[in-house]
């Protein structure tokens, strides 16, 4: 049976570019492309769906989009009644560009979090195959081992 590890933690993971499922490095292939599973685990960053990724494309949109305007909500505010409107203008459009570029790869390993947390990992078929060295976890204990004694035979 698998264990998933709460929603935190996997966003958590994701915020630091680290596959969402084990934590392991190494999961993007460039810098806006996943690798098709992670090198620790083997969970499937590429998901099966053709589409998959326009809600990653959306998530980023939506956060940028909300992060240049409190920007430029409070540097607007800030300068306020001589704001430079030029400046505002093409430093908005510069801010927002550089913010679609910049947060695209946490959009993506954050879509993939928020996926994993509605379907954990292990749900589809082929969602995590074994990686290709068998990762030993620091509080792996061998299996105990159950002896089941009838009393009545020391009596």
């Amino acid at each position: 049976m698998l264990r998933n590890a709460p929603a935190w933690k996997l966003i958590g993971r994701a915020l630091l570019l680290r596959c969402p499922n084990c934590g392991g490095r190494g999961i993007f292939g460039s810098y806006s492309t996943l690798r098709e599973r992670c090198p620790h685990c083997g969970q499937r960053l590429q998901r099966g769906e053709s589409d998959y990724f326009i809600g990653a494309y959306l998530l980023n949109l939506i956060a940028v989009e909300l992060l240049c305007a409190a920007i430029l909500g409070i540097w607007i505010i800030a300068t306020y009644p001589d704001t430079p409107w030029t400046l505002v203008q093409w430093g908005g459009l510069a801010l927002m560009a550089a913010g679609a570029i910049g947060c695209y790869p946490f959009a993506k390993v954050l879509w993939l979090a928020a996926d994993l947390v509605v379907r954990p990992a292990g749900i589809e078929p082929g969602d995590r195959d074994p990686p290709s060295e068998p990762r030993v976890e620091d509080d792996a204990r061998p299996p105990q081992r159950r002896v089941d004694r009838d009393i009545s035979e020391h009596d």
